[in-house]
């Protein structure tokens, strides 16, 4: 009854439904003959949901209890064949042929998998002489530039296909791309790591041979060096080789390798090690610490709470938290002190958080708290300052990341005695240290009662005593914090007022005129504050209101203050304004020359431009605030919870977001601090404007980023739909023109890829820009298209009756802008070589079809030439009819003279 109801549901197109039945029949039934049937409809069922996999797999299950299933075994000849194992699905195709000689439908299929098999294999040969060609064109140092770096980018594009990356493997590639990284040239290095990074990727086998192969020592020396793209490059080797380690990453069959039992464990371990020997070497640099950092922080805790196995966690406390401690503990202004960047320190507190927070059970916890003691201890000696303050400097780092942990460590015997010490001390970088100890103690306000009751005392001692402005101010910050802590002692509450105030007067002392621009209610007295509520409201919210004057850079000393005044929807509001104005990412009336001279004819006021706000200032603002680190702060501001992230916020972040993007060669930095992944949610939510400008600013890093680094996995399909929205006639050119470059650089990808892009009905939009007079438009439209019509959905429109699509293709194929010439003959070319139909279409589509081909294979552009000889071999090769109309025509004689002329390569 089940098997038959599945049947209906196959009939009706239900194949889920379909699924289910046979699966219920399949555990109920004990009949051997019956399950082979209910395994090969299952089977078919699969094959109508392209889940391949599985149709091969409840194909050969049946195959298992009957041999000779003739069905059973077409289906798993067809899933072979959609998987690209074609030798086996030949095999399964042969078996039915021998028992059914007669049935046209499997000569056919038989007729097809062996040309395709025969296209692979010269595909594969012809693969291996391109390999050995890059290599020795990358190899011979005499190669011309423009050689060499198209040689690079092709291995580096051939290293990311299965079948390219399994040839370079094969023909000793490795060997030859670590000769390549030896050369010291910065180009080559990069080529020859995103090669062998995308050779790693889903491929256990292959990515444990790369490891053992390059060495864990070099892969961790090339992450050490100062050019950052190397750096990034190598990281993203590391992390490729160690997702397949444990398991992770894009799933693929890959045949015998199954059958071969890889023990990884060993691997991560001695990969983790070097991570941690990296963190205390002084021959790493500042950039390399934190690459090591940031990996640990990625891969070590479980990503899942339900997984039980914290085994690498306990790993890293065991034999890396002391390496982790001495990171923490450092003092930029001591002498031999690591090399860091402003962000090392931090990123170590957030390590030591991460693995804190991964600990299952109290014995755990206590065994970190111990090494952490321990550690500490050793550290305190009352006879050697230097050695102290690195101790009251590790308390205040593990403050920074496990709080409840830095509270206890803080009641060690010694801890505050030597903070009493360093406060007391007339050397500046003790009085420092010992304020940023107190400052980071009273974080946590509702846990700092153990330094609400000690550390006031000692702050007030230190602005009394320090002569440095800087010092002062943090002492200011901290007695502001511990006076709130205070809670309902009126007394305490008090106190924090009047810090508040001094702290204000303080700023406006070192600030001097400057305005500060984050902070506005530092900039006034008490007295200047408004008094209604509608202005109250905007003087605290920071809203945009026009161009700045003065920026001041925002200062670490006085970020509290907002915290102190203002809701958390306020502080990420005004924060987001402020970013708003330092950019001038807030939309402007263009002022009309001609209005302007009249205006001032008629002598009225005409408002200047700022000095300030001219492109060349903005500009510079701009690359500081990248330089200070503001992508991974506004990534941060995009996580936050809906009730504190408005719309109207979202819309400012997607502004600031826009202006960042403006350089392209910031784009990179933009995507590695985590910008790409920050904008897809506002470009999907929020105020229409708001999603306009985040889809504009992915447009803007689509044209020019890698996909696969700029948006890794799976995150790459939900890029498409904002990126086809900026196609909308009612947007701007420019928006226009950077998301069809964004489409075009995706549609290079993988068909996946176009496929989506066909999905979000981008094809009717494209197809537009195509007749658009705009040249650049145009040109970005037809090559959008040509990287379309590799897709089989795509051909069969345009082989479809009742459109004028090839039309459009031919004459664009006869333009004077050679760009666009390159682009639509590129399209004719690989439309032609696919579809046959097509050839005999070309030549009814428009009367000078045969007058552009010959001016195609006459060009002076060798792009163009190539493609039309391409064209009109794919003509030639389709019919005889047709062949026999060109060979009387001249371009017979065109062919003669291009076959004589000298070669090319």
């Amino acid at each position: 009854q089940l098997k038959e109801e599945g049947n209906k549901y196959f009939q009706a197109n239900d194949y889920e439904k379909a699924v289910q039945s046979y699966t219920r029949a399949m555990k109920l039934n004990k009949d051997k003959a019956l399950q082979a049937v209910l395994y090969r409809n299952r089977a078919a069922c699969y094959l109508k949901k392209e889940e391949y996999a599985k149709a091969a797999s409840d194909a050969s299950r049946a195959i298992d209890i009957n041999a000779s299933d003739i069905k059973a075994l077409y289906r798993r000849s067809q899933a072979l064949e959609k998987l690209g194992k074609l030798d086996q699905a030949f095999k399964d195709a042969q078996k039915c042929a021998t028992i059914e000689p007669r049935n046209k439908n499997f000569q056919e299929t038989l007729r097809r998998l062996g040309a395709n098999i025969q296209d692979k294999l010269r595909i594969q040969f012809s693969t291996d002489s391109r390999v050995q060609k890059m290599f020795e064109i990358l190899l011979d140092e005499n190669s011309e530039k423009e050689k060499r770096e198209k040689a690079a980018n092709n291995l580096v594009v051939l290293g990311r296909e299965e079948a390219g990356a399994e040839r370079i493997f094969q023909n000793n590639g490795v060997s030859l791309l670590l000769q390549l990284i030896e050369t010291k040239n910065p180009d080559m290095i990069l080529a020859a790591v995103r090669t062998l990074s995308g050779m790693c990727t889903g491929h256990k086998a292959r990515a444990t041979a790369i490891l053992h192969y390059l060495g864990i020592d070099n892969i961790c020396m090339w992450m050490s060096v100062d050019n950052e793209e190397i750096s990034l490059a190598v990281c993203s080797l590391l992390q490729n080789i160690t997702d397949c380690l444990l398991g992770q990453g894009k799933e693929e069959h890959h045949g015998k390798e199954e059958a071969v039992v890889l023990d990884t464990k060993k691997d991560l371990k001695v990969i983790t090690l070097r991570l941690l020997d990296m963190l205390v070497s002084k021959n790493v640099s500042g950039q390399g610490r934190d690459r090591a950092l940031n990996f640990l922080n990625k891969n070590i805790p479980r990503k899942d709470p339900k997984d039980l196995d914290n085994s690498r966690t306990i790993f890293v406390i065991d034999n890396g938290l002391k390496k982790i401690l001495k990171v923490v503990g450092q003092i930029p202004e001591m002498p031999n002190c690591l090399p860091l960047t402003e962000n090392t320190q931090l990123t170590a507190s957030v390590l030591l958080n991460k693995l804190y927070d991964d600990l299952r059970c109290d014995p755990e916890r206590d065994n970190y708290r111990v090494i952490c003691e321990e550690y500490i201890k050793s550290k305190i000696d009352p006879q050697d300052m230097d050695k102290t303050l690195h101790a009251i400097q590790i308390v205040s780092g593990i403050l920074q990341g496990p709080f409840d942990l830095g509270n206890k460590l803080l009641g060690m015997k010694g801890v505050m005695e030597m903070m009493v010490a360093l406060c007391g001390s007339e050397r500046e970088i003790d009085q420092l240290v010992a304020v940023e100890a107190l400052i980071h103690a009273s974080t946590k306000l509702s846990r700092a009662t153990f330094i609400i009751s000690n550390g006031i005392n000692l702050l007030k001692e230190i602005y009394k005593k320090s002569k440095n402005e800087k010092i002062k101010i943090r002492a200011l910050v901290g007695l502001c914090k511990l006076g709130s802590a205070g809670g309902t002692d009126y007394g305490l509450r008090q106190f924090a007022e009047g810090s508040t105030e001094k702290l204000a007067k303080q700023c406006r002392n070192l600030f001097d005129h400057k305005t500060l621009l984050v902070f506005p209610t530092l900039c006034h007295k008490a007295e200047d504050k408004p008094k209604n509520s509608s202005a109250a409201a905007n003087y605290h919210s920071g809203s945009p209101k026009g161009p700045i004057s003065l920026l001041c850079p925002p200062h670490p000393h006085i970020n509290f203050y907002f915290s102190l005044q203002t809701s958390d929807k306020t502080i990420l509001y005004s924060v987001a304004s402020a970013l708003v104005n330092c950019t001038n990412s807030y939309d402007t009336k263009e002022l009309v020359p001609e209005l302007v001279q009249l205006a001032r004819f008629s002598k009225q006021h005409v408002p200047e431009e700022h000095p300030k706000d001219k492109k060349d200032f903005v500009v510079k603002r701009v690359k500081r605030l990248l330089k200070a680190g503001v992508v991974s702060a506004l990534a941060c501001m995009v996580k936050a919870d809906s009730a504190i992230l408005t719309d109207q916020s979202k819309e400012l972040i997607a502004r600031v977001f826009l202006a960042l993007c403006e350089d392209p060669k910031d784009r990179g930095t933009i995507v590695a601090q985590g910008g790409g992944k920050a904008l897809i949610p506002l470009a999907v939510e929020g105020t229409d404007i708001g999603k306009i400008k985040a889809s504009h600013a992915l447009a803007k890093i689509a044209a020019v980023s890698n996909p696969d680094i700029a948006f890794p996995g799976e995150r790459v399909y939900e890029v498409v739909k904002p990126l086809v929205s900026l196609l909308n006639t009612e947007r701007d050119g420019l928006q226009n023109y950077e998301a069809l470059l964004g489409l075009t650089n995706f549609s290079g990808r993988s068909d996946k890829l176009r496929l989506k892009i066909v999905k979000e009905k981008a094809l009717p939009d494209i197809e537009n820009y195509m007749f658009e007079n705009h040249d650049q438009l145009r040109q970005a439209a037809t090559e959008c298209m040509c990287n379309l019509v590799v897709n089989k959905e795509v051909q069969e429109r345009f082989v479809a009756d009742g459109n004028d699509r090839l039309k459009l293709v031919v004459l664009l194929c006869g333009e004077d802008d050679e760009k666009v010439q390159v682009a639509a003959a590129g399209a004719l070319a690989m439309l032609t070589a696919a579809q046959k139909k097509l050839c005999s279409k070309m030549t009814e589509v428009t009367t000078q079809w045969l007058e552009i081909l010959q001016r195609l294979c006459l060009h002076d552009n060798m792009k163009v030439q190539h493609r039309g000889l391409v064209i009109s071999f794919n003509l030639i090769s389709a019919d005889k009819e047709l062949a026999k109309k060109l060979v009387e025509s001249e371009l017979l004689e065109i062919l003669t003279y291009v076959a004589k002329q000298e070669a090319d390569p």
